[in-house]
């Protein structure tokens, strides 16, 4: 009798899909908190200054943290791909890179914003600004399309199928038009994508419950 070897295809997440979901999951728990903090910090310059409610300093060193910061959020986006959840199209696989760059771009933004933390916001900040939405766009439209393919795929149910989704929906409504208004209900929408941020974390980290 000739037996035959069928490919075993291993349900438990690698360790880069385990690492990336537990520094997505720290990283949106952090940014949380950073998001809570600027909300309630008492405002130390005018809150026409960009780097409102920080002093310069502070601000600087805000969003040098930031930019560290969003790279957690990138290792999560990034670790989708080899946990196995986007099915078999190539439309998943786009969205996440999309996400990964947009991710990267946020990233850079954020650096580069202690440029203007002696600045008015709205006077020579435009790059800056058109910079945040371009990047903030390509995460949203990125995760859309990984978040459709993952529901698609099936591999996910529950919360967990829904929740890449999210994170894509969240940046259009209702983050972009809270961006768009006073200090508090931008800081509240971000303090709330960090938090989708941190359950897509904990998905990866935890991948291997599905189906349990």
């Amino acid at each position: 009798m000739v037996q035959t070897q069928t490919k075993h295809v291993p349900v438990v997440p690698n360790a880069l899909v385990r690492g990336g979901g537990l520094v997505c999951l720290v990283a949106g728990v952090l940014g949380a908190a950073s998001g809570v903090f600027l909300s309630v910090y008492p405002g130390q310059v005018p809150d026409d200054r960009y780097s409102y409610p920080l002093t310069a300093a502070g601000f600087v060193a805000i969003q040098l943290w930031f930019g560290v910061h969003h790279l957690g959020l990138l290792a999560g986006i990034a670790a989708l791909e080899p946990a196995d959840v986007l099915g078999s199209g190539r439309a998943g696989r786009w969205g996440v890179r999309l996400g990964v760059a947009g991710m990267a771009l946020l990233a850079l933004a954020e650096v580069l914003a202690v440029t203007a933390r002696d600045k008015v916001v709205g006077e020579g900040t435009a790059v800056l600004d058109t910079l945040y939405g371009v990047s903030t766009t390509v995460i949203g439209v990125g995760l859309v399309v990984a978040g459709l393919a993952v529901r698609r795929a099936g591999r996910w149910t529950g919360w967990r199928g829904n929740v890449v989704l999210v994170a894509g929906v969240w940046v259009f409504v209702p983050m972009i038009p809270a961006l768009m208004g006073p200090f508090l209900a931008a800081r509240l929408a971000i303090t709330g994508w960090m938090l989708v941020f941190a359950a897509l974390g904990y998905a990866l980290w935890r991948s291997e419950e599905v189906g349990q």
